[in-house]
């Protein structure tokens, strides 16, 4: 995708994409039989459906900030390969050109959560060939903020998590001190908070954008799909707290209606950006920026 350029209340705010990729349909609908979560979107043949990989860049007073990094570039060609993931390299870096901006701009990262797809970006191999060898950060001027207790969960993974967590995307941040540990919401200047918002994991955030009395949400994988926000009930199978899923998206959507924040979705195939509108069903998002390309 091509970086998205939007205005909160007089904030610039890019969306971009570390590209897309595909993942087994029961991951993001769960319990959902498929008869149902198919009339959202088609799988493949493997009963894989495409999912995007977004962060939000924004040009703040607290400096420019980046929210999350996407998958990067330290998969092998195998791993590329499981997930359907294009062979370009620098997806992200190159939205953030087209954006204006290279990586040493980047003055903070804020990380929702340690998940290989949100923070695998955080750190690159150092090599002319892009092969293994020394990790580094990808933004070398940028402190890194993250949960403290997502970090413990990360650090310290059980069985069904660790497949997730790789501490080179993280440990080269700390061992450089740019990895900075937070606990509980946090504001960046007069224009960025972060919320945590648990259910996906213990301690995921979401980050608010809010200026001259507009409100954008950045959902990440608290609420990664637009359905997931109509129906309170679908939630992914990734999610390891279900139950406090469903009210933390609950206390996400009452907000955002009472706001009407524009609401970003971090891995929607068709759904960039949406609105909540009251209905006979209901609070429903109505899309505004769609996925060109995708049915």
């Amino acid at each position: 995708t091509v970086a998205i350029t939007l205005e909160i209340g007089g904030v610039r705010c890019h969306i971009l994409s570390d590209g897309l990729h595909r993942l087994d349909g029961g991951g993001f609908f769960g319990l959902v039989p498929r008869v149902l979560w198919q009339q959202v979107i088609q799988p493949d043949d493997r009963n894989r459906i495409p999912a995007d990989t977004r962060s939000l860049l924004i040009e703040s007073d607290a400096g420019l900030i980046l929210v999350d990094t996407g998958v990067g570039d330290k998969l092998t060609a195998k791993q590329r390969q499981i997930i359907g993931l294009e062979d370009r390299t620098e997806r992200l870096i190159s939205d953030l050109a087209v954006a204006g901006f290279a990586p040493q701009d980047v003055d903070t990262v804020i990380l929702t959560h340690l998940h290989g797809d949100h923070a695998g970006g955080c750190t690159r191999w150092y090599s002319q060939d892009g092969g293994p060898g020394p990790v580094v950060p990808v933004f070398p001027n940028a402190t890194y903020l993250v949960q403290r207790i997502d970090l413990a969960d990360a650090s310290y993974p059980n069985e069904r998590t660790v497949a997730t967590y790789f501490p080179d995307n993280w440990e080269p941040l700390a061992a450089r001190g740019q990895l900075r540990v937070i606990d509980g919401p946090k504001r960046l200047g007069s224009q960025v908070r972060t919320d945590v918002a648990p259910g996906h994991t213990a301690a995921i955030q979401t980050v608010w954008v809010e200026a001259k009395g507009e409100s954008l949400l950045f959902l990440g994988d608290a609420c990664s799909w637009a359905v997931h926000m109509d129906r309170l009930a679908w939630v992914p199978s990734f999610d390891i707290l279900p139950m406090v899923s469903i009210e933390t998206k609950r206390r996400l959507r009452d907000e955002a209606l009472h706001r009407h924040a524009l609401l970003v979705f971090q891995h929607d195939a068709q759904v960039v950006t949406g609105r909540l509108v009251s209905g006979a069903r209901g609070a429903q998002v109505q899309p505004e920026i769609r996925a060109d390309g995708v049915e």
